[in-house]
Order: structure tokens, then C-alpha cells, then sequence
């Protein structure tokens, strides 16, 4: 990395402005280490020149290989610039750390040979990139993945492909393979940067494999990863060699007999594929860590990476933060998110959708993964920052799981995930904001992420991100036919409280193709996405904007096109809601023309009452349905959208006059309306069994019965399995499953303070009795149950509230890897509180006899509800 001369920038008779942007500097210096990284004696990784504990944060990201390069090629993407922007982006969210499983099928052919071909060629292009803005990598030689994923796998050259990853732990020509690969990859000399893998300073660590998964004898696993070892250390290279522990946890020992120098690790706490956004408070899930054998890595004196870990199937941004602190207590020196959606294929979200990251697309998450990283650089390992609730607040750290937010607050930085009035600690000196939505120093309606970086006194760095609006369910089945997010260049006022700008500065646009110029007044402007200087009247210093900041120049900006090509309207209806109440419909609308009017018809009777939806901050719209509209049965109503080419009616999105004689969409949102003095229902088997959270079982299913009623069937041949990715843990006799009823009864909660009774109508569907241990479970994770014995048949059976009790609770989804406790064990010492509930969990297991638990058992559930 080249650094332009200071005095190009800084004019030297201002001291402090020149030694803050030498701080700038100084951080971008940091990654720049001589000598490989070691692990000393205690399992720490150290750079090889200051002996400094190593630490490192940043993503994965595939664009050189399989999907994304296949996909970028019928995209007509140029590939290299399109690495070049997704790196510039690493480098603005602070990331200085890289991982990827490299697709060895796409690059090798069945003997091991290295195929000097097109993705090894993007690969070396990306590793360079990398290399010039001072981030450092993890690289892992061998996936043995096909090259399909999410579509089907290519006839590849490699080893891989010819023996699949069984084959390739055991069949002594696959190892032969792997051993020959191994060697010609880490002396592959990038001819980019005329280093060889094996001694490129900027490579922290090798992984051998990605996730292998063996299943012999400790004996084989360990000559089978020597032989890996051995290869690579033919090569000359001195750096570790890391090895997946976290499958087969019962081999530990035999992959630290095989001469590697720590293991590697991932974390997925709310599991994966739910294929929907997960609701309520998923918090509890990242409590902690848990490494059960973590004494057998401290004896080998290994050290600790994770290699993937994401909250898969949330798309909120308060999660992150927390699984960082989780991994610094538990002596974790490195992570990397999994994965970064190149930016071409974020708006369909086609790579991986159960995952979704980037910061076009997710720019609250991005800032999220953003502090993330000040996490690992802040945080000491191994301190013990206690249990959820009380681990929300963390040095410089806030979370907010009720106001989905994130907050790093320290003198000379501010990061913020969402809009929130927290005071920075020192307003004065602060150099970095960063962030979404409002806040004390910013004001800004937009939905794109903001950057400001103060250059000097009276001059800042303020780069903003164009808006995004995500029209469509992100974790769902996918294609580049479907648009997940809409991008959206839009002007909007931003105001900002900085003590050094006056109340009129110059925005001047700086990013090339962009002439955008206003001044402030009253520290307020108008804004489009772009990168600016926003400069004080008495600075008359000319900048180029080739001048560096860190890592980045002062000019740089990248953001994609606006794929915005009709209108959209995101709305979900309430799923029940009580007579006598108001119900506020709300919608998201954005078009590319311009919008005249939003109104709700509510069909009445079948004559349709019009209201106008009220224009809220940014996108939003909303609307309150009048008393008198709401009456026992059911809510029918459309909402039209008209703009400046015309009208827009949902649901349905069908244009014309929606009330013209020949207009046969006759499509309605339906909203059941409960009478006031009706039982508030919380779970209906027949709506809500696909909202439900469980181990998937194959003798689960919904089965319709013969009295009109819809039952969730529940049939577990055995309570517990042995895992083979932890053998010998303790056994643990339970099958919970859970359902999130919060927004079920988002607008009926005043009649929480009502009721005092649960109705369970429920019943065994097999000879015997069966025992359902059904409980509350509030926000902070704590359970509050009563076991109810189910009879043959259907009946109703109740629970009153003086009867529960503190119960476990279960962690659901269930995390990966499994080794991770099954119990979330919390420090909540509050009584039962039904206004703090948000699901409920069914258990088949807690009051079983030891007979009781290896039996079988099978039972249904037709709905819950409060009275």
C-alpha cells in the first residue's frame, strides 16, 4: 500500500490536524507485520516481529469461485471490479481479517496438480486486493464442496469431485492427492505480488480442511492429518497450521497428537434454513461460548480460531456484537463472518439464504459486524463479562435487542446500528462516526448507512450509502429472477450536531461523477449518496481526494445501481386482532415514480370505506382503522397506491382502476377479528405449526381431523440420539420445540392484563397417557412451566398462572456446532410476568421416568389460548 505524502494533505503549521490523520495512518500501519505468526507456549498466537497477540476480524467471501463466479459471468459482471469495490467496503467497516475455504475441485484435477486456470487467477487478484488495504488472511486449501451450491454441481477436474469428502479421509490415492495439492498450493507463487502463499506475511494461518468429519479411529484421524501436516511442512512454511475441532469432539487429542498448532471453530446459534426471519429475542442463543473441552486444547497449548459463525435467518443487528464478546471470553483470537454476498448477487440473496450480509444490502448488520470488530480488537480474552441480561453492557459496548441496536461509544469513535439517543462519551474529540437512522449528532431519514471522518478541525469525511428497502422474505428459496431489495438513490436532509462545524459549512462532492455542492445551514443540507468534504468557510486547503485515510482514499465510494423498477408495497396484516381496538396497518412504499397518495379501503359490509395512509419517516405509511370498522368476523380490506403513472392495488400489485366493473382482482388482506370477551388465542396448529421452532422429525406433520380442527402431530421414536459429531456426552432425554406468538398478538395485548388461565387443547394420539411439559418463555430467556398429562383423544386441559413454575429453558433453534449447551442457563431470578412472554415451549421429556425415556412417544396439539 502506497501512502500519499502527509504534506500533500496537511498543512503543516496545523499540529493537531497533522497528528490526526497520522493516527489515520498509523491504524492502516498496523496490519503491516514482518515475520510469521508463531503460538507460544500458552496457545496464543503472536506476530512474529512485536510478538503482539494476534487479532483479527472480517468475513468470508467466495467471488473468485463456484456460484458467485459462475453467476457474475451470466450477470456480464466485470469480476475484478467488482472485488475491487466488495474490498473496498471490508476496508470502510474496519475488517482486517479474510477467510475462505478455497473450491479445491475448481483448481486442482484428480491427482492434485494445481490448475492454473481462471479462479486461481481471481483468487491471486483478490488476495492482492486484500494485501493493499492491509488485511490479513485464513486460508483453508481444502472445501471439499462441489461447485454447485444452491444450484446443481459441475463435472470439476478435482480430487473432490472423483472421491467426495469420505473417500477423501481414508482412500489412500485420494490422500496421495490432497498431499500433492497441499504442496503445490502453498508454493504457488502469486504472480501478483511475487510471494508464495507459504511466505506471504499477510497469510496468518492455513486450515488444513473445511469440516471433515471423520469417523475413525483416533489412531487413523491422527496419521491421516500428519500426513496433511507433513506435506505442507515440506514446503518450508513456518506459519500454523490449524485444524477443525469442533467436529468429532472426540477426537481432540488425536488432532493435537498430529502436530497442529490450534483448531478452528464456528458458531451458527440460531441454526440454519428456518427459510423465514426467526422472531423474539434470540439473545439468550449467545449467552456464551461453551467449549466442553476446552482443557484438552489448553494441555496442547493450542490456539483458537472461527473460521464461520452468523445469526443465520436474522436479519436484525443486535446479535453480532454479543457473539463477539461470547468468542473473545471463550479465547478466540480471529473470526470471520459467514459470508459477505458479493455485492451483484446481494439484491436476489441467491448464495447462501439462510445467510445475508452486505453493507448496500444490510447496512445495519454490516455496522454491526463493523463494531464486531472493535470487539476483538478492545476486548481482552478470557474475561468473563457474566450472564444474559447482565452482559449487555461491556466496555465501550451497548446492546438492545427491544430497539434492535448496537453501540460502540468511546472518545474518538461512535457506532451506532440503529436510531438512538445515547450521549458520546467525549463529543470534542471525536474523529469516527458511523451509522443508521438518528442520533445526538446526526439526523437522517434515509436507509443506507453514513460514515464521517473528521480530516482535520472544520473539515470531515462524510460518505452516504444509498437507501435499501428489502421488498421480499431474504431467507427464502431465492433466484436472480427474484428481487430480495430494492436500491433506491434518493435526496433527503441530514443535520449534524459536530462541535467543530459551523452553522454553515461547504458539502462538496468529491466521489468521480458526482458534482453535488449546497451549503449548510444551520447545519443542515441536503444529501444524495456519495462521498464529500465538509469543510468550514475559513478552510480554503484544496483537497484532491487521493489524499488516505487509513486504509481508503478521502474519494473513494462504491454502491450499486438502482435496481428500483416498479412499485412496491411491503405489508404483512396482523394475524387476530379484538373488537373494540384500533388497528394501525402499516406499509412500506417505494416507487420509482412519484407517489400521490396511499389509501387503505376497508371493505364493509361489501361497500368500501376509504383512509388516507398517513406519510411517516422515510418510506413508511400508516394507517388507523376507526373503532366502529372492527367488529367480530373478519377485517377485509386493500390498499392502493397511486402515483404518477397511475394506480397500484394490494395485494396482488395489479394496476388500473381497482374498482372498475372488469377489474377481476378481487383480492383482499383478511384480519380475523376476535369479540371483546373472546379467549385470546396464542397457537393454532392449522396457521402457526410453520412458525414453529424444532429438530426437524420425519414423523412430525400436520394432519387435518375429522371434526373440521387441524393438529400438529408430534411422533419421537426416541428422545435422544447419539450425536456423532459428540460422542460421549451425556445423554439429555427431551424434545422441545417452541413457537413465537408475540406478533400473533401484537394488537391485542391489553388483554394480557385480563386473563389468567392457559387452555391447552391437546391430546395423545397413541393408548397411553403422555406427559407435555408446556411453559412461557420471556424475553430474557427465562421459562415458566407446568407438566400436563395427556390423555388418548382430544380434550382441553387448563393451566392457571398460580400453577407454573420455573422451568429450564431449551435453546431454540438448536445452535451448531452441538456440542453447545442444550440448556440455556440463565441467572434470571424474576417471577412469571405474562407482559414480558413471547413464546411458548412444548417439552416431551421433563417428568418421564427412566423406562418413560426410551419409550416412544406421540401426542397432538390443535391450539393455546388465554382466558
Amino acid at each position: 500500500m502506497r501512502y500519499a505524502n502527509k504534506n500533500t494533505l496537511i498543512n503543516t503549521c496545523i499540529i493537531a490536524s497533522f497528528l490526526l490523520l497520522q493516527t489515520f495512518t498509523a491504524s492502516a500501519q498496523k496490519n503491516k507485520h514482518t515475520g510469521d505468526v508463531f503460538v507460544d507456549n500458552q496457545g496464543i498466537m503472536r506476530w512474529g516481529d512485536t510478538k503482539e497477540e494476534v487479532q483479527g476480524f472480517g468475513v468470508n467471501y467466495t467471488a473468485p469461485f463456484a456460484h458467485a463466479y459462475r453467476n457474475a459471468g451470466k450477470l456480464g459482471i466485470d469480476l475484478k471490479e467488482a472485488i475491487d469495490n466488495d474490498v473496498y467496503h471490508f476496508s470502510r467497516l474496519g475488517f482486517d481479517l479474510y477467510r475462505i475455504h478455497v473450491w479445491d475441485t475448481e483448481i486442482s484435477d484428480a491427482e492434485g496438480n494445481l490448475l492454473e486456470n481462471e479462479h486461481l487467477e481471481m483468487f491471486d487478484y483478490l488476495l492482492m486486493k486484500l494485501k493493499e488495504r492491509g488485511i490479513n488472511y485464513v486460508i483453508t486449501p481444502i472445501a471439499f464442496w462441489g461447485n454447485g451450491w444452491p444450484e446443481p454441481d459441475e463435472e470439476t477436474p478435482g480430487f473432490s469431485h472423483k472421491y467426495g469428502k469420505d473417500a477423501s479421509l481414508t482412500n489412500t490415492e485420494a490422500i496421495k492427492a490432497q498431499q500433492n495439492y497441499l504442496k503445490q498450493f502453498l508454493n504457488h507463487v502469486n504472480p501478483l505480488t511475487g510471494v508464495a502463499y507459504k511466505n506471504d506475511p499477510s497469510l496468518i494461518a492455513f486450515e488444513v480442511s473445511n469440516e471433515p468429519h471423520h469417523r475413525g479411529t483416533p489412531k487413523e484421524v491422527t496419521s491421516f492429518i500428519k500426513k496433511m501436516v507433513k506435506a505442507m511442512r515440506s514446503t518450508g512454511t513456518k506459519k500454523p497450521i490449524f485444524y477443525n475441532i469442533s467436529h468429532s469432539v472426540q477426537l481432540a487429542d488425536a488432532y493435537f497428537d498430529a502436530g497442529i498448532q490450534g483448531g478452528t471453530f464456528q458458531w451458527y446459534p440460531t441454526g440454519l434454513g428456518f427459510r423465514k426471519e426467526l422472531a423474539g429475542n434470540l439473545l439468550p442463543n449467545v449467552n456464551d461460548y461453551n467449549i466442553p473441552f476446552d482443557d484438552k486444547i489448553k494441555k496442547a497449548k493450542g490456539a483458537k480460531l472461527v473460521y464461520e459463525f452468523d445469526a443465520a435467518d436474522v436479519n436484525k443487528s443486535y446479535m453480532y456484537p454479543a457473539m463477539a464478546r461470547s468468542f473473545r471470553e471463550a479465547g478466540i483470537q480471529i473470526a470471520t463472518h459467514f459470508a459477505y454476498d458479493p455485492t451483484f448477487l446481494a439484491a436476489h440473496n441467491t448464495e447462501y439464504n439462510t445467510h445475508y450480509m452486505n453493507l448496500s444490502y444490510t447496512p445495519q448488520k454490516a455496522i454491526a459486524l463493523m463494531i464486531s470488530g472493535k470487539v476483538f480488537h478492545e476486548l481482552p480474552m478470557n474475561k468473563d463479562y457474566g450472564t444474559y441480561p447482565e452482559n449487555l453492557k461491556f466496555e465501550d459496548f451497548t446492546i438492545d435487542y427491544t430497539k434492535d441496536l448496537a453501540i460502540y461509544n468511546t472518545e474518538n469513535s461512535f457506532f451506532y446500528t440503529n436510531s438512538n439517543n445515547i450521549v458520546p462519551k467525549e463529543l470534542e474529540k471525536l474523529t469516527q462516526i458511523a451509522g443508521f437512522g438518528n442520533s445526538e449528532l446526526v439526523t437522517y431519514q434515509g436507509k443506507g448507512a453514513y460514515f464521517l471522518d473528521k480530516i482535520e478541525n472544520g473539515v470531515w469525511r462524510l460518505e452516504v450509502m444509498p437507501d435499501v428497502i428489502l421488498v421480499d422474505n431474504p431467507f427464502g428459496t431465492n433466484s436472480l429472477k427474484k428481487i430480495i431489495s430494492v436500491i433506491n438513490y434518493k435526496e433527503w436532509n441530514m443535520k449534524l450536531s459536530l462541535p467543530d462545524l459551523a452553522q454553515e459549512f461547504t458539502v462538496e462532492a468529491i466521489n468521480e461523477g458526482n458534482s453535488y455542492s449546497i451549503t449548510a445551514k444551520n447545519k443542515g443540507f441536503s444529501i444524495t449518496p456519495g462521498t464529500y468534504l465538509l469543510k468550514n468557510a475559513e478552510i480554503t486547503k484544496a483537497f484532491s481526494g487521493k489524499e488516505t485515510l487509513g486504509n481508503i482514499k478521502l474519494a473513494e465510494f462504491t454502491a450499486p445501481p438502482s435496481n428500483l423498477d416498479k412499485t412496491y408495497l411491503v405489508h404483512t396484516p396482523s394475524t387476530q386482532i379484538t373488537q373494540g381496538n384500533k388497528y394501525e396497518v402499516m406499509a412500506t412504499v417505494v416507487s420509482p415514480a412519484t407517489i400521490e397518495s396511499v389509501m387503505l379501503y376497508a371493505n364493509i359490509n361489501g361497500k368500501y370505506k376509504a383512509l388516507e395512509m398517513a406519510k411517516g419517516e422515510g418510506y413508511n405509511y400508516s394507517s388507523t382503522a376507526l373503532d366502529s370498522i372492527i367488529t367480530p368476523g373478519y377485517l377485509n380490506y386493500r390498499v392502493v397506491v397511486k402515483t404518477s403513472e397511475g394506480s397500484i392495488a394490494y395485494p396482488g400489485a395489479v394496476s388500473g382502476d381497482p374498482f372498475a366493473w372488469d377489474n377481476f382482482n378481487r383480492e383482499e388482506y383478511t384480519v380475523p377479528v376476535f369479540a371483546k370477551d373472546s379467549a385470546l388465542e396464542i397457537f393454532n396448529a392449522s396457521q402457526d405449526s410453520e412458525d414453529m421452532v424444532a429438530v426437524w422429525k420425519p414423523g412430525n406433520k400436520l394432519v387435518p381431523l375429522s371434526n373440521g380442527e387441524v393438529a400438529y402431530q408430534v411422533n419421537i421414536e426416541n428422545l435422544f440420539e447419539e450425536d456423532v459429531e459428540n460422542k460421549g456426552a451425556a445423554p439429555i432425554y427431551d424434545y422441545s420445540f417452541r413457537y413465537n406468538f408475540s406478533e400473533k398478538i401484537k394488537n391485542a395485548r391489553e388483554k394480557l392484563s385480563e386473563v389468567s388461565v392457559l387452555v391447552l387443547k391437546a391430546g395423545s394420539t397413541s393408548e397411553k397417557n403422555e406427559k407435555l411439559q408446556v411453559a412461557f418463555v420471556d424475553r430474557n430467556g427465562a421459562s415458566f412451566g407446568k407438566i400436563i398429562v395427556l390423555k388418548p383423544g382430544v380434550q382441553e386441559y387448563q393451566i392457571n398462572f398460580n400453577e407454573l413454575q420455573p422451568v429450564r429453558t431449551v435453546t431454540l433453534p438448536r445452535p451448531y456446532p452441538s456440542f453447545l449447551p442444550y440448556y440455556f442457563q440463565h441467572d434470571n431470578k424474576g417471577d412469571f410476568n405474562l407482559q414480558n412472554v413471547e413464546s411458548i415451549q412444548f417439552s416431551i421429556g421433563p417428568g418421564l421416568n427412566e423406562n418413560e425415556q426410551k419409550e416412544s412417544h406421540h401426542l397432538q396439539i390443535i391450539s393455546l389460548s388465554l382466558q
